[in-house]
Parts: C-alpha cells; sequence; structure tokens
C-alpha cells in the first residue's frame, strides 16, 4: 500500500461543496493500493455544518487535526455571520465593511488561512520524517494549504501533489477583489510556484488545465463525480413542472434573464403558472430573493435552506428540471459546478444557463443529459423550458443519458491511485 497525507481544510463535519472531493477519494483509496492519512483542521469555522458526512470516512483511517487561527473570526465582532469561501465581498459593503475587504484582500495572501501554514509546516516536517510517507497531496481552496505543500517539498525529498478543485488567480471573485499591483503580482508569483513546483497538478477541467500547462508539465484533470449505485430511480416525479436549483446562489450567480423568461410564461400561459414551481435548496443571497419578488414569481417559488445530502438526492431525483447556473464572470468556460454530477445520477434534464462551448457544456453534450444556454440567449432559453414543459404536459419528460459511469467517485479515484503509483515508483 501507498501512504499519502492529504492535507485538506475541509473534511467532516464541514458540509458543502468544498468537503466532498478529497472525503471521496479517501472513501475509495485503499480499493486502489492506498493508504490515506489525512490532515486537517482542529475546531474550524465551518460556515456550513453537515455531521452526516462523518459517517463516510473509512474505519481505520488516521486524521491528524491541528489548531488553526482564523481570523475571519474577527468579523463577528462586526456582525458578520460566517461566510464561505468569497463571501466577505459584500456587494454593498458599508465603511468599515470596506476597509475589511482590503485588509482580507492585500493582507492575506492568498487567503485568511495563511496562519495555518508556518505551524503546520513546522508540525509537518517532523511528522514526515518520522513516518514513511510516499507522497503528500494538498488540496485548496483555500490555496494557502499549497504553500504547505511547497515549503515541504523545498525542504523535504517528496513527491507532491497539488490539487486545484478551483483555479486561484483565475477563480471567479478574484476580479472582485480590492487588490493593489502588488498584491496581484504576489498571488500570480505564488501561484506560478506552486504549480512549477509540484510533481503532478490535478485541476477539475480542460480550461483549467490548458492555463496551467505554461508552467507544469505534468496536469492531469480529474473531475468532480457522484458517488452511489446508478440504478433506476424509484422516487415518485413531483406533480408540479418543478425546476430545481441546489446550492449556493450568490449575488454574483443572479440569473436575471431566467427570472425575466419565468415571468413572461407565466403571464403569456396561465397553464404553465399553475404548473410552474421553482425550487431553490441552500443558500440564497437576499438580492436574488428580491428580483425574484419583482418579477412577480413568489407564489411559484419555495426555498430551502441547507438540508442533508440524503434530502439533497431525493430532491434531485423527484424534480421534473435540474438547474444549473454558473456566474457570468471572464473566467465561466472554465466553471464546472461540483453539482453537475450529482444531477448526473439523478437522471433528470439538466437545463444550465453557461457558456455552450464551455467544459460545462462539454460534459452534458457528452452525457446526453441536458443543454447550456448562453448568458445573453434569452429567446433560446424560453425555447428550452417551453419545450421541457411540453414534454411535462405530455408525461414524457424523460432523457436517456450515456457515459456518466467515468464520473463515479469509484472511477476517478482509481485514476488518482494510478498517479500516485506512478509517481512514487
Amino acid at each position: 500500500m501507498k501512504k499519502v497525507l492529504v492535507i485538506t481544510y475541509y473534511w467532516p463535519p464541514a458540509g458543502g461543496s468544498g468537503v466532498q472531493r478529497w472525503l471521496k477519494f479517501v472513501k475509495y483509496f485503499r480499493e486502489f493500493g492506498v493508504e490515506p492519512i489525512v490532515y486537517t483542521v482542529k475546531k474550524p469555522n465551518y460556515p456550513i455544518i453537515d455531521t452526516s458526512l462523518e459517517n463516510e470516512i473509512p474505519k481505520g483511517v488516521k486524521v491528524i487535526k491541528q489548531p488553526i487561527w482564523e481570523p475571519n473570526n474577527l468579523l463577528s465582532l462586526f456582525g458578520k455571520k460566517k461566510t464561505e469561501s468569497a463571501g466577505f465581498l459584500n456587494p454593498n459593503p458599508t465603511f468599515v465593511g470596506k476597509v475589511l475587504q482590503y485588509i482580507r484582500a492585500n493582507y492575506f495572501i492568498p487567503d485568511a488561512r495563511k496562519f495555518w501554514v508556518k505551524p503546520s509546516v513546522k508540525y509537518l516536517k517532523k511528522y514526515l520524517k518520522e513516518t514513511d510517507i510516499d507522497c503528500v497531496i494538498t488540496t485548496g481552496p483555500p490555496h494557502s494549504l499549497h504553500l504547505i505543500g511547497l515549503q515541504l517539498k523545498q525542504q523535504l525529498p517528496i513527491k507532491w501533489i497539488a490539487d486545484f478543485r478551483d483555479p486561484w488567480t483565475e477563480i471567479d471573485y478574484f476580479h472582485q477583489l480590492p487588490l493593489s499591483k502588488n498584491a496581484i503580482k504576489k498571488h500570480h508569483f505564488l501561484e506560478s510556484e506552486v504549480l512549477k513546483n509540484a510533481d503532478a497538478v490535478l485541476v477539475v477541467g480542460n480550461t483549467m488545465k490548458k492555463n496551467y500547462e505554461a508552467f507544469s508539465k505534468n496536469i492531469l484533470t480529474i473531475t468532480n463525480g457522484f458517488d452511489g449505485e446508478i440504478k433506476p430511480v424509484q422516487i415518485a416525479l413531483d406533480s408540479k413542472f418543478t425546476c430545481t436549483h441546489i446550492g449556493l446562489m450568490n449575488a454574483d450567480r443572479n440569473p436575471k434573464m431566467l427570472w425575466d423568461v419565468f415571468s413572461e410564461l407565466c403571464l403569456e400561459n396561465e397553464s404553465f403558472k399553475n404548473d410552474f414551481q421553482l425550487k431553490l435548496i441552500g443558500k440564497i443571497d437576499p438580492s436574488i430573493l428580491k428580483d425574484i419578488d419583482t418579477h412577480q414569481l413568489s407564489n411559484n417559488v419555495e426555498v430551502i435552506d441547507y438540508v442533508s445530502h440524503k434530502e439533497v438526492l431525493e430532491f434531485q431525483q423527484k424534480s421534473q428540471v435540474l438547474l444549473l447556473v454558473v456566474n457570468n464572470v471572464p473566467s465561466a468556460k472554465g466553471i464546472i459546478t461540483g453539482k453537475i454530477f450529482e444531477y448526473l445520477m439523478a437522471k433528470r434534464p439538466i437545463l444550465a444557463i453557461a457558456p455552450s462551448d464551455g467544459d460545462l457544456a462539454e460534459i452534458l453534450n457528452n452525457t446526453n443529459a441536458g443543454t447550456s444556454v448562453n448568458f445573453d440567449d434569452k429567446l433560446e432559453l424560453k425555447k428550452k423550458i417551453l419545450n421541457l414543459y411540453a414534454a411535462y404536459k405530455e408525461g414524457k419528460l424523460q432523457i436517456q443519458s450515456k457515459n456518466i459511469e467515468q464520473f463515479h467517485r469509484k472511477e476517478l479515484t482509481k485514476k488518482v491511485a494510478e498517479l500516485i503509483i506512478e509517481l512514487t515508483k
């Protein structure tokens, strides 16, 4: 068995999307000759908690936890609730909020977990010298964890894999950060140092791979995926024409064109209005709910806060249509929302608002699982929804997806294990 040390910030009881990728790799590693050891944070400030995920940690897997000091905790002094990722980017900040955003962006590079780097390197240097480890893996965001791998690589004879669940300087909110020129320069420098020094780099999409090929010659695309058996769904479909979006929908992901189309269809078609129900499951920015209300859709909307992963799967399987929305940002082509893979397992029609020539659209086309409409193509979006509704009325709203087995977490883990074994020969 090859032994790997996985360095990750998100680990059960953390909920949300950030924890899924490496929890699943750890779950299946042993089947492919890899014994994982997890290094993570002690008493972290997770924005979402899902204790049910703790049941998926394989028995006997060693989990090492070390304390972390998180300056994000100081935000609570200003009445700021716990937020995930770039949640600190309030579109209408107060003066104090602007100051906090500037400090966060320019003094906590690459992110607010940077203070875990130095103590982690100190602890892990000793641990690695005393333990037979074949490979170290870091996963980000937060990308500060890659700096742990970088420093360990520079100081010890180890093999190191850097896994990018999201890009660094091409991440969707990077352009919104109030960064100085020096801060931008530092981000790019650190990113390139990680890419050049890692023995291998994992990315979740082909666009990211192309962007990183200038820095690294050993890049492997390992998408996110779904877990569980692929079998006929036994759950009865919703009686309403439900269009369901699952996951975080922040202000930067507000699909105003979608609200326009739904509103027009309700005004133009009484039958559609009576049948239509929009389900939003997860954290929804107040500005989005305000837009929905402005479009007079509130009576057709059901908003459900965070639910367990098991319940999420049931909502997906019952829905008539599953909605995906990509942030309308410069890096949109490379964004692959993690939910697409569980959507695939649900085997319900997927309607995405995303670049039709992006990575997400490529997956939908290759699996025949749905369609993607460009951000500004309102007529096409309206046409697609009407076609889906017509099929629903006829009781024929089904899809015949294909090639989705390649996205099973077990298959993806096999590829990562093969890389580890090859790298550590």
